[in-house]
């Protein structure tokens, strides 16, 4: 039962995880490399991650520097990113490309809240399906007899308890992420 708890814990986590890293690629309203993170450029064919061909920088707290290590590949990173669904203009002034962040509308703020919302919802959905496995996995051992109906009863309560834990979390998440959305 203790390895049961402990991989639900840990599948927990990793939903977490993933919201956080979603959260990451949301536009704020400050420049963070976290944003040009899923861009990929078309370099000689092959579609690369734009770290994989530049460094990329934060030279203020509203600018996003892009340091492209073959000076071919200046056209490919300002298509990569003005296809980009992040509506940021690039600028190149030869040596390097610089995206300005423009400060969001408030507009802008509530849909970025409304889309930090649903991912948030999402990771609850999936802290409540592995509590759903595992409330399953627990009731298969106790017909086949390995554990007691009791044990079984913990082992749900415990899983609840879990859940109700990383629930917090994930709101706790959440709220950060909107205050610094929302935040002028």
């Amino acid at each position: 039962m203790d390895k049961q708890i402990a991989d639900c814990k840990t599948r927990m986590q990793k939903s977490i995880e993933n919201l956080s890293k979603e959260f990451s690629k949301l536009r704020t309203g400050r420049a963070s490399t976290a944003l040009v993170d899923s861009i990929r450029v078309d370099y000689y064919g092959t579609p690369t991650p734009l770290n994989q061909v530049a460094s990329v920088s934060i030279p203020d707290s509203r600018t996003i520097s892009i340091a492209p290590w073959d000076r071919s590949a200046f056209t490919s990173i300002e298509k990569a990113i003005m296809k980009s669904d992040l509506g940021l203009t690039p600028i190149n002034d030869g040596r390097s490309i610089r995206i300005n962040i423009p400060p969001l509308t408030e507009e802008r703020r509530k849909d970025l809240v409304k889309m930090a919302k649903k991912y948030t919802e999402d990771a609850k959905v999936a802290i409540r399906n592995v509590r759903r496995d595992m409330n399953e996995e627990f009731k298969k051992l106790q017909a086949a007899k390995e554990i007691s109906e009791d044990e079984q009863h913990r082992a749900q309560e415990e899983i609840q308890k879990i859940t109700d834990n990383f629930v917090k979390k994930a709101d706790t998440v959440f709220a950060e992420k909107e205050k610094e959305i929302m935040e002028i």
